[in-house]
């Protein structure tokens, strides 16, 4: 893997760094391919159980290393093939995985990097951090979902002063809008997302896949359709070693163990 994306794994969590603290982790080819590869490799290890992506420094992820593009440009390439190449596979990995993943935002998040943790199950930020829905300041709109995350998340009108302002939104505003799970002192933000993190890895971890399952595909069907894969999904669960201990837990009126199969 590439040195500008760092992959850790112990007990049962994956911690992806993007690893370019001097570009406040901007996103270049080599890093989007690395991060890509970071996130299928999370994705498909069932050993692991919860993901961490955060990024290395003072900030989570600039977005775009507009460096990189604008020479992409200056050559007469087509740079915004990456949104199909890169963002939008990441998106979908990160929204599909079948364990819940954790954005922990050391700084700022900014265009692509704002999308990519809206993208998450959780976000947790340093009191210091923001986000900069930057795409407009450059000409251009939404990309790496945030056109769908962010308006379910902080409504539609929140989202259209985001991208169309492109001001900053700091950590106190972006909780109260809903687009953040918590807020913690900057010192505090390791210790906070190692917790959350180690609570999820040792949970029911098909009964979150499933219900990660749920909430997207109800986003895009009707009332009538949604029961009916609710029902599909409790079937299926039904059978998983973890729900019979669990069910067998509360009658005993002990503590459950979850295994996550």
């Amino acid at each position: 893997m590439s040195d500008a994306v760092r992959y850790q794994a112990e007990q049962a969590v994956a911690t992806i760094t993007i690893n370019r603290p001097a570009a406040r982790n901007a996103l270049t080819i080599e890093a989007k391919q690395a991060l890509l590869a970071a996130l299928r490799e999370a994705s498909a290890d069932d050993a692991i159980r919860a993901v961490i992506l955060t990024g290395a420094g003072r900030a989570f992820c600039a977005g775009q290393d507009l460096a990189e593009h604008a020479s992409l440009l200056a050559a007469g390439e087509a740079p915004m093939d990456t949104v199909r190449a890169h963002y939008n596979p990441m998106v979908e990995t990160i929204m599909t995985m079948p364990k819940p993943v954790i954005a922990a935002l050391p700084g700022v998040a900014a265009g692509a990097g704002a999308s990519l943790a809206f993208a998450c199950d959780f976000r947790i930020a340093a009191e210091r951090a923001s986000f900069l829905l930057a795409f407009a300041r450059v000409g251009l709109g939404a990309d790496t979902g945030a056109s769908w995350t962010l308006q379910r998340l902080a409504g539609a009108a929140a989202a259209a002063e985001l991208l169309m302002l492109a001001e900053p939104v700091d950590a106190a505003r972006a909780h109260r809008l809903g687009l953040l799970t918590s807020v913690v002192p900057d010192d505090e933000l390791q210790a906070a997302t190692a917790a959350l993190a180690a609570r999820l890895a040792e949970g029911p971890t098909k009964a979150y896949a499933a219900i990660k399952d749920s909430l997207l595909y109800a986003s895009s069907h009707g009332p009538g359709e949604s029961l009916e894969h609710e029902a599909v999904l409790q079937t299926r669960l039904s059978q998983t070693e973890d729900h019979r201990s669990a069910t067998e837990a509360f009658v005993a009126k002990r503590q459950p163990g979850y295994l996550g199969r």
